[in-house]
């Protein structure tokens, strides 16, 4: 289960937001029955790009066999 403070992985792209499928956020608040989140996603200079409300099937756990890659930004026009 997902919990407050937890890595995710965004499921699609959010093409508003510049993020792409694969980005990694922090789930800042859990709403009820876990069915949504408020996820932040930071640049690597840790300024916040977005605070997005998703729902859970728009987010996923990072497990233990993945690796973190960095992308350049590309923010929606």
């Amino acid at each position: 289960m997902i919990e407050e403070h937890d890595i995710i992985v965004l499921c699609h792209d959010l093409d508003e937001y510049g993020l792409r499928r694969g980005d990694i956020g922090t789930i800042v608040h859990c709403y009820k029955d876990s069915k949504a989140y408020e996820v932040e996603f930071v640049t690597g200079e840790s300024e916040t790009l977005a605070v997005v409300s998703l729902e859970s099937k728009n987010v996923r756990s990072m497990t233990m066999k993945e690796i973190l890659h960095v992308r350049e930004l590309q923010v929606a026009a």
